[in-house]
């Protein structure tokens, strides 16, 4: 992990961390892939748009653009919150492989954090097929009461979820209806991000095989 230069009686990153970092480096890009079209996604909708990945079962928030007139909600880049209950997280459970699925839904915690939170495994399992067949997702104040969004998962080309986009907004604002007419750009930045992803290389290296992911 550590290499020791024995005249200067320093430390330096090892081989080991080096290989490491690459690999953290390699899994985090989405976030450096997606820049440009979250700018331009956020010009263009005036809204909060969020860009998120699974981790643990739980959604990571890795980047997002804040509305022409911000909005205080509890998602920021970095921060961990529930899949079950928000907009990114559904659109991601959806499309999960069954045995993946079957996995992450009892690490759920199904807290009841408005009246319209879901909060067992059954309604959610209903709730992610009809997810999966019309390709977006909502977080219809599930997480935060007056908080609304519409998500689409980013998928690769053989379907797998890389992560999730979505575009929130206020019950103040705009309604479910308003949001849903946003799905046809959010897919089309979806699949720009997802097709520059998949020919995204670490510098020096040869293109990732979508393949092996």
């Amino acid at each position: 992990m550590l290499a020791f230069d024995a005249e200067r009686g320093t430390y330096a990153p090892g081989m080991r961390l080096v290989r490491l970092a690459h690999a953290a480096w390699a899994q985090s890009s989405l976030a450096p892939v997606a820049r440009p079209y979250l700018d331009a996604l956020s010009a263009e909708m005036g809204e909060t748009v969020h860009l998120a990945q699974l981790d643990h079962g739980q959604v990571l928030y890795v980047d997002k653009r804040n509305a022409r007139e911000p909005v205080d909600m509890f998602s920021q880049a970095g921060k961990v919150g529930p899949a079950y209950c928000t907009g990114v997280g559904k659109a991601m459970l959806a499309f999960l492989p069954e045995p993946e699925l079957d996995r992450i839904l009892p690490q759920q915690a199904f807290h009841r954090f408005t009246p319209n939170t879901i909060t067992d495994a059954a309604a959610m399992r209903a709730a992610l097929r009809d997810i999966r067949a019309c390709g977006y997702a909502f977080d219809d104040e599930e997480h935060e009461p007056g908080i609304i969004c519409v998500a689409l998962p980013i998928l690769s080309s053989s379907g797998r979820a890389m992560g999730a986009l979505s575009v929130t907004t206020t019950t103040a604002r705009r309604s479910l209806d308003d949001l849903a007419g946003h799905v046809p750009s959010l897919k089309r930045v979806a699949d720009a991000i997802a097709r520059d992803y998949e020919t995204w290389r670490f510098p020096g290296e040869a293109p990732r095989d979508p393949r092996e992911e």
